[in-house]
């Protein structure tokens, strides 16, 4: 510290940074480093905690500054826009009630009682929001005396007295020009810095979820700090809407939704070829990892759960029936029936590891109006496995499950990113297990040389775990991949092997799935593709067309070959003209179309076009059947006819 320095503050790298003043804030932080930062600055985390930029600092202060390309800023910046949203509700709609106004995934909503809008209200909306922008308002924070103090301030809102009443909030608000919301922050330094932002719909909503309270108009929208990036997400959401998989799934008819069976999808025989393309690819690898599969029940005691831990973590969302005066419930997770698996047998230290996989159906309530297409459902597969282990095989066997992983998603087109995510507050077992559970992961990671962020606080209740994140054709991140380190359930379930010198010891165990949900998993990849499927993933792989009536029997004949070749063919001898029936195949995304008339009858042929409409000519059947085959089998990305 030199002569002149009257306060010395600390960046989260460990770069030290002296001021010659003592009054400082995060915002004469941010200046200082404005060159490394990653975007214009939103927030601060000073010792660990969120605080607004404004936020004065004392000497050996450790501060990061965050942007909108940082998890947690873009957050703060999100709510922060709902805090606009509701300001500019409230000057059009002065007897509007504001409830709550959170981020959510991606922009945020805020949720008004006492309003009704229409289309034509929300572009008025979004016209004074880009008024309360320009008008560069700074948020102030408010720290009220007591609750009194509080509850005056917000005397003519029910909703926000029974916030305080029940104390979910710290008496703290934020006020924007006209505008006081209750609120504990921290907020963005300037309405300014949102310089893209789109109200997106309306919708329902209850107070608090619950159908049996007041029913609101919930409100969305979306922002940015710069209006190209408003443009991107734009383009990107409409490209969305072309790839919907529930227009994409009625269009190629692979699966249906009924409301006898809400959260339930009927899959069709183009939806099943995809189905069994997906559980053969993964049954090529268990084989090739020496992985074995099992099949359990469907519905277990109430007792079983109550061992596993579910019934008293996971009740809610677990459908229970009673036979015989018995408790059964339908199983939400594939675990304790591999637990009994395992339990079944005795093992020793030389069959360890033991890969246990099993594609298990079960259930988990959502509520109706959670249920969205095969992305959130009531029942659906899991691609399950619980490997069984030596503490010294845990590194190898993480480390085979993300190649496991790695090979699948790479047949898709897909990549990913990993998380580490960490103990949550609710959750079973010792702290020595859980140091010991997550230093087993990262250890795995670090090993391996792979690049992961750290997720504080969201591993399952029985486990830290990996989670894999895949990205599609347009930029859109899923999590579905997950590898759980548990050594909880070993432990309830009294798991035991015989170790090399005669000992009873437990072993430690993964839970891995790779697709998770394979009806999700299969919802995303028909987006991913938008419908056009390579060919050893499509259902529609050759059609064939008649010219003609009489070319009939060649047709048929040739369909046969093309199954025998185990490859998915069909005749459209149907009396549409050739271009309307090459139009259809098209519109089917049918991979490869083959036109037969009396020239390629006579001379033993097709005439080959793909649904790009790339006209390849006339070529030999059993050639065609050659390459096509071996573009299956090879499980090719792209078509190797030409």
């Amino acid at each position: 510290m030199s002569a002149n320095t009257a306060i010395s503050i600390e960046l989260a790298n460990g770069i030290q940074l002296d001021f010659d003043t003592e009054t400082v804030s995060a915002t004469d932080v941010a200046r200082r480093i404005k060159k490394d930062l990653d975007g214009a600055p939103i927030v601060a985390r000073i010792n660990g905690e969120l605080r607004d930029l404004n936020t004065g600092l004392s000497g050996g202060d450790v501060v990061e500054i965050l942007t909108f390309n940082d998890a947690e800023g873009r957050k703060v910046f999100w709510h922060s826009s709902a805090h606009i949203l509701a300001q500019a509700v409230k000057r059009l709609h002065p007897d509007a009630k504001p409830t709550i106004g959170p981020a959510i995934d991606e922009g945020f909503f805020y949720d008004f009682a006492d309003l009704h809008v229409t289309d034509e209200d929300l572009k008025a909306i979004e016209s004074e929001v880009q008024k309360i922008i320009k008008e560069r308002i700074v948020p102030e924070r408010v720290e009220f005396k007591n609750e009194s103090e509080a509850k005056k301030e917000f005397q003519d809102n029910r909703f926000k007295l029974e916030i305080m009443s029940n104390k979910e909030e710290t008496l703290s608000a934020y006020r924007q020009g006209d505008f006081i919301d209750l609120c504990t922050g921290p907020h963005i330094p300037s309405t300014q810095i949102v310089q893209g932002f789109k109200v997106l719909k309306t919708s329902g909503a209850y107070w608090r979820g619950d159908a049996q309270n007041e029913q609101l108009t919930r409100i969305y929208g979306i922002s940015f700090p710069d209006k190209k990036q408003l443009k991107e997400y734009l383009h990107r959401m409409e490209e969305a809407r072309k790839r919907d998989h529930r227009l994409l799934g009625r269009k190629l008819d692979l699966y249906s939704f009924h409301e006898e069976a809400p959260g339930m999808p009927f899959f069709h025989p183009a939806g099943m070829a995809l189905w069994e393309e997906m559980l053969r690819l993964e049954r090529e690898l268990h084989r090739r990892d020496h992985y074995t599969e099992i099949k359990t029940p469907v519905m277990l005691t109430r007792e079983l759960w109550e061992t596993s831990g579910h019934w008293f973590y996971y009740r809610e969302n677990m459908y229970v029936s009673e036979v015989e005066e018995r408790d059964f419930a339908i199983k939400p997770m594939n675990c304790p029936g591999g637990m009994l698996y395992y339990k079944n047998s005795q093992y020793s230290y030389r069959q360890l590891p033991l890969r246990v996989a099993e594609f298990g159906n079960v259930h988990r309530h959502e509520m109706s109006g959670a249920l969205s297409g095969l992305f959130r459902v009531r029942s659906f597969h899991q691609d399950d496995a619980h490997i069984f282990m030596k503490p010294d095989d845990m590194t190898t066997e993480i480390i085979g499950v993300l190649k496991l992983a790695q090979t699948i998603y790479s047949h898709f087109g897909l990549n990913y990113h990993l998380e580490l995510s960490t103990r949550p507050e609710d959750s079973i077992g010792t702290d020595e297990q859980w140091e010991q559970a997550t230093a087993g992961l990262k250890n795995a990671l670090d090993a391996g040389k792979y690049a992961y962020k750290i997720n504080e606080g969201d591993g399952a209740f029985y486990g830290p775990k990996i989670d894999i994140h895949i990205k599609d054709a347009i930029g859109r991140t899923w999590q579905c991949g997950t590898i759980q380190l548990d050594m909880s359930l070993p432990e309830r379930f009294d798991l035991l092997y015989t170790t090399e010198s005669g000992d009873k010891e437990r072993p430690i165990m993964i839970h891995r799935a790779i697709y998770g949900s394979l009806e999700r998993f299969l919802g995303i990849v028909v987006e991913h593709y938008a419908g056009k499927f390579p060919l050893w993933f499509s259902p529609r792989q050759v059609r064939i067309l008649t010219v003609a009536d009489r070319h009939h029997d060649y047709a048929r004949k040739l369909e046969q070959q093309f199954m025998d070749a185990n490859l998915r063919a069909a005749v459209d001898d149907s009396a549409e003209s050739i271009p309307k029936k090459v139009r259809n195949a098209q519109l089917d995304q049918v991979n490869y179309i083959l036109v037969v008339g009396d020239t390629e009858e006579s001379a033993g042929t097709v005439n080959v076009r793909t649904r790009a409409n790339d006209v390849l000519g006339e070529r030999k059947v059993a050639d065609v059947i050659r390459a096509l085959q071996q573009e299956y089998e090879t499980r090719s990305p792209d078509p190797l006819l030409k």
